[in-house]
């Protein structure tokens, strides 16, 4: 029973990913209807706002009468709050579905646990757990961002095959040392479109001059965050142009820009954790940091950290900003054109 139980669980994890980029801050959520072993309806959560997963499997059932014997999968607890959208559960109550699977418990607080009594308290027999490890791991940005109160952090960079990220450049008239190819730079854009947030520090920002956008993959651009504790950055910088919503986070009194929020810190204290409280607050659930070497090191000193993506590029520099080391397990490798691009994760 417990293979085709699985078996069902995964395609409600395939199509979950059919909602990837588009779903956030809600999570990606697949189900599935089976009515005497056979799939008679499927669905997944498009869009934030719009129908959740069992709504729309739901929906697609020719005939309905089948529901009040059929079983339906979910990868994610049915929610059991009036919010965009009204409670799964209390639908799944409505149409007489008798029996849902579900594969992971909502860490929401408002559906924690709550979505599985409703359904008990009506009567629907509910099995919980089935493939919970990998339903899990289909929301790391959400999941992260429920439990431990903070965006999921991804940290990139690209680094020499000597393990050097640039060389020393004082001024910004130094142009920094171009690693990644024009593939890899595609990839990375495709990440930035993904994520909620990207950051820099202010020596980055400075030497840089980064515009911090998407512009080599079709995608929403992040909201920019850089850290300026003195206001060191010059009114044109890039960062500061309202063309994408850019927190600064500074020690000063500054006045608004458009598009641009002064955001005043302690930076007497330990700084990362105030930017991440910040970026909870304002419902960013995944941070993208890319550099510079210094900003690396402190979020992986800290332990604030969730994935690295390294792309090792075959030049060798002989001296320079050395990259940081990964303190994390490897999860994967890549070799493109030369390039090898690595994903760590962090051990927990």
């Amino acid at each position: 029973m417990m293979v085709v139980e699985e078996k069902f669980m995964a395609r409600c994890i395939e199509l979950a990913r059919g909602g990837e980029g588009n779903t956030a801050p809600n999570p990606m959520v697949g189900a599935v209807i089976v009515h005497n072993g056979k799939i008679i309806g499927e669905g997944f959560h498009r869009k934030c706002g719009e129908a959740h997963a069992e709504v729309n499997a739901v929906g697609s059932v020719g005939d309905e009468t089948l529901l009040r014997d059929s079983t339906i999968y979910v990868s994610l607890e049915p929610c059991s709050h009036y919010g965009k959208t009204p409670p799964c559960a209390e639908l799944i109550i409505k149409k007489g579905i008798p029996r849902v699977v579900v594969g992971t418990l909502d860490p929401f607080p408002e559906v924690s646990g709550r979505g599985v009594r409703m359904l008990r308290e009506a009567g629907v027999e509910v099995v919980t757990g089935v493939l919970e490890k990998e339903a899990r791991a289909l929301n790391p940005a959400f999941m992260t961002f429920q439990i431990l109160k903070r965006p999921y952090i991804y940290l990139k960079w690209a680094q020499s095959a000597d393990g050097f990220m640039d060389a020393h450049r004082e001024a910004a008239s130094v142009p920094p040392v171009l690693l990644s190819s024009a593939e890899t730079l595609r990839r990375v854009h495709r990440l930035r479109s993904e994520v909620a947030a990207i950051m820099v520090g202010t020596r980055t920002a400075l030497l840089d001059n980064p515009s911090l956008t998407v512009r080599h993959w079709a995608g929403k651009s992040p909201v920019r965050v850089v850290l300026d504790q003195t206001l060191k950055l010059p009114a044109d910088a890039h960062l500061l142009d309202g063309a994408v919503r850019t927190l600064v986070f500074t020690a000063c009194e500054a006045g608004s820009r458009p598009n641009v929020e002064y955001v005043r810190i302690d930076f007497g204290q330990e700084v990362l954790p105030q930017v991440l409280q910040y970026l909870y607050e304002q419902k960013l659930d995944s941070l993208m940091v890319e550099g510079g070497a210094a900003l690396l090191g402190s979020f992986l000193g800290a332990g604030l950290w969730d994935e690295a993506w390294v792309e090792t590029a075959p030049a060798v520099l002989g001296s320079g900003v050395k990259a940081p080391a990964v303190p994390g397990v490897l999860t994967g490798t890549e070799l493109r054109h030369g390039h090898l691009l690595e994903t760590w994760k962090r051990k927990v």
